[in-house]
């Protein structure tokens, strides 16, 4: 992957102010993949299942299997069969049993042909493992009729394609902005010139020029959270399930090794020129016990994305708890409270750089041998501003690999600090995981109970229905949807009354219990709820002529924004009705 080609040099990124970053112009494409879709239909059809138990398939799964109900019996067997006997052994995962076929699915010429490789041990251990699914899939491909619903098919993934562009394009733009660097997108391969009208047997060579794609495939039948990164020539594949954060190391990592790859080619004669040194780390780490991989070329990069991607981490994390500090600074009262802050501070500090050199430790065991000096290295340009492609024949040509030897004496205190954090973050999510399902039993019932109470609204029983929210209050203090219900019924109830005074009065029993529920709404979590209560304050002051109140809480709706289950576009109309005589 690392040798045999050039790679031809690019300016760094030098954004115009204003000007739109188009992520196409650093190497990035979504695609939507016919082959990735036959073979996973294929592979569903056989009897894979990636939905977890107890879960409800995903809107396309369940339309997918709705379309292939009808397969024909032996074709649907016979697929069964070969997945059966091909089945990795337990625990392997949903994930782990389809990243194989994955493979298959880039290996297949375009539909509708989907010709397989020819079978040789130059093709993946995994790969050969499921080469003679091929065939089926083939056959899968003209017999199911999923042809005909291919055109529907590939607008859903593109729809989830479009879904990931913005995010993506927020995770390359910060990361290179990190690097200070601009990806090599081309590279030149040197290709023998034949000329059939010479007959001089020297041979000549000329560079051809290719397009180096980092290519994001939305993968809708793939259990989520399993992405799928292959390299095939220049082309860097990453399989991504539904609902996938860009964000999320895997693919950041990813993203990471296509533009350092590059990298490391484009000055593979410095890197050759350290190769004794880069060996004797690797040695060291055999004689360990460690099962490495002994090219160098594959060694400096993995060390280099590795550093990479775990000081891009750190500086994010020690960001955000700076952020964070800062504001709690500001909301303390007491020098006291300040104290207390800047030694949580300290400490959240510490557990971030000691979870950094955790994982560069992890993959400096296994090869990423430089792991620890490029992260130094990466410190320097950080602040300087240095861009990577620039700094990297100085990186290469300055590391001792003496020095190098002695990471893992020096780290080893360290890791088992971080390890500790690791166990113990561990235990405290499987507690609250325990406290999830019991509270989601809860959720639950206040659910039924509150479709209940609409019930008793739509028969206009007022008194029955605030009798009960004020009972279920009991069980659910400071509940907003609650409270919000509590505001519903008054409200009505007052639309009932004929006297004014009593209408008056309902009125204001209204407003408060609204307040309340926006008092107990959580801003993260309960944004609709919130809209919908400032709307309907905004619609009663409305109504009893505070024309002032009424704007305050209509723009309180509107600055919420159009959320699902809001009340955004109703607080647009009460805001125009106020300037209307």
């Amino acid at each position: 992957m690392l040798a045999g080609g050039v790679v031809s040099a690019q300016q760094p990124v030098q954004q115009r102010p204003g000007a739109t970053f188009e992520v196409s112009e650093y190497g990035v494409d979504f695609q939507a993949d016919p082959r990735l879709i036959t073979v996973m239909a294929a592979l569903e059809t056989a009897g894979y299942d990636p939905v977890p138990a107890g879960r409800q398939p995903s809107v396309f799964l369940a339309r997918l299997r709705k379309d292939l109900a009808n397969v024909d019996p032996d074709l649907r067997n016979r697929l069964k069969t070969f997945y059966e006997r091909s089945k990795l052994p337990a625990p392997a995962t949903p994930a782990d049993q389809a990243a194989r076929y994955v493979s298959l699915a880039l290996a297949l010429g375009p539909t509708p042909s989907l010709e397989a490789p020819a079978r040789s041990d130059d093709l993946p251990a995994g790969l050969l493992e499921v080469l003679d699914f091929a065939p089926l899939v083939q056959e899968f491909y003209r017999r199911s009729g999923i042809d005909e619903q291919m055109v529907n098919y590939v607008r859903a993934y593109q729809a989830e394609g479009d879904r990931l562009r913005g995010p993506t394009t927020e995770m390359v733009r910060s990361l290179l902005t990190y690097l200070h660097t601009r990806p090599l997108t081309t590279s030149s391969e040197r290709v023998e010139v034949k000329n059939p009208s010479t007959k001089s047997k020297q041979k000549t060579y000329t560079y051809r020029e290719k397009e180096r794609r980092f290519l994001i495939l939305p993968d809708l039948l793939a259990p989520r959270g399993a992405i799928n990164f292959r390299i095939i020539g220049d082309d860097y594949y990453a399989v991504v399930p539904e609902g996938t954060d860009p964000t999320s190391s895997e693919l950041r990592r990813a993203y990471l090794q296509y533009v350092i790859d590059a990298l490391v080619l484009r000055f593979n004669k410095d890197v050759a020129l350290r190769r004794e040194q880069v060996k004797q780390l690797l040695t060291e780490r055999e004689k360990a016990g460690a099962q490495v991989s002994p090219d160098v070329f594959l060694s400096v990069s993995r060390s280099l994305v590795t550093a990479a991607d775990a000081r891009y981490e750190e500086t994010r994390r020690l960001e955000a708890l700076s952020r964070d500090t800062r504001a709690r600074f500001t909301a303390a009262k007491t020098e006291a409270d300040k104290a207390t802050i800047a030694k949580s501070s300290q400490a959240e500090m510490k557990a971030i750089q000691d979870e950094t050199i955790a994982r560069l430790a992890e993959e400096y065991e296994k090869g990423a041998v430089l792991s620890f000096y490029f992260a130094d290295q990466l410190k320097g340009i950080e602040s300087a501003g240095f861009d990577l492609a620039s700094f990297f024949p100085d990186m290469i040509a300055s590391f001792d690999p003496v020095r190098e030897a002695k990471r893992p004496a020096e780290y080893a205190e360290t890791v088992q600090r971080a390890l500790a954090a690791r166990e113990a973050r561990t235990a405290a999510r499987r507690s609250q995981a325990e406290i999830n399902v019991e509270a989601s039993g809860k959720e639950a019932a206040l659910v039924r109970d509150l479709a209940a109470i609409e019930d008793t609204l739509r028969n206009k029983d007022y008194n029955d229905a605030e009798s009960r929210l004020r009972e279920m209050l009991k069980e659910y203090p400071r509940e907003p949807r609650i409270f919000f219900a509590l505001g519903q019924t008054a409200s009505l109830a007052a639309s009932d009354a004929t006297d004014e005074n009593v209408q008056s009065e309902r009125l204001n029993r209204a407003l408060g219990h609204y307040r309340m529920a926006v008092a107990a709404a959580s801003p993260d979590t309960d944004k609709a709820i919130m809209s919908r209560a400032y709307e309907a304050m905004g619609r009663i002051n409305l109504f009893l002529e505070n024309a002032g109140e009424a704007a305050k809480q209509f723009d309180e709706a509107i600055k919420i924004g159009d959320v699902r289950g809001g009340a955004y576009k109703e607080a647009l109309e009460g805001k125009k009705k106020l300037g209307q005589p």
